[in-house]
């Protein structure tokens, strides 16, 4: 993957790359994807499940296996109210600086802590930690999973970006049937705290649904 991925905006020929990774949902319907990486963990997701239940609003959750360890109650939270969850590796690897098999080996180890959970309902999805993926793990994950990447890029985790700007680049961004990434993680809680109600409420006004996939 390119170190364009961090562009807010996710250009189409980026996603020309990985063509069999899922960058927006093809509808024509006013649907968006909210997406959050890194959790759960008791100081942001809790937060984040009460936001997206006034809203009636679902989500994807791409979960770290370790922190799903950790926190079996919230991550159960997050099943009892209807979002979506995903693999996010167990230790969030990068796979541009690990072997493949370190990398494989990192996310069965996920799967494996998914499927204790879910069993026949874990429904498989994947996104690699950063959106990076050597040509050779790519080869192999798509047809062992949905891997799920974006077309919006919120930038919470940024410690350097500004709030509103978070806000901003999901607001001017995101259209029907975008993916967009948020975090629910520690780094990012503060941005999530200021940007996600808002984003909720200005979306829904508009007759958006925020949908899980």
């Amino acid at each position: 993957m390119l170190d364009a991925l961090l562009f807010t905006k996710t250009s189409p020929l980026l996603s020309a790359v990985y063509p069999d990774c899922l960058w927006k949902v093809n509808t024509k319907e006013k649907i968006l994807y909210l997406t959050f990486d890194d959790g759960p963990i008791a100081e942001t997701t809790p937060f984040v499940l009460d936001e997206l239940k006034k809203w009636n609003a679902k989500a994807i959750f791409f979960c770290i296996g370790k922190n799903i360890e950790a926190n079996p109650e919230i991550f159960q939270r997050i099943i009892n109210q209807g979002h979506s969850v995903g693999n996010h590796t167990y230790d969030h690897l990068n796979g541009w600086n690990v072997s493949d098999e370190i990398y494989f080996e990192n996310i069965e180890k996920c799967e494996a802590v998914l499927n204790s959970k879910l069993g026949t309902r874990n429904p498989k999805l994947l996104r690699p930690p950063y959106g990076k993926l050597k040509p050779s793990q790519y080869s192999k994950l798509k047809s062992e999973y949905k891997l799920i990447m974006w077309d919006v890029l919120s930038f919470d985790f940024d410690l350097k970006m500004q709030e509103e700007k978070v806000l901003q680049n999901v607001l001017k961004n995101a259209e029907t049937g975008s993916i967009v990434v948020m975090h629910d993680s520690l780094k990012a809680k503060s941005k999530v705290e200021y940007a996600l109600p808002k984003i909720l409420k200005y979306f829904s006004e508009k007759g958006f649904e925020f949908s899980a996939l």
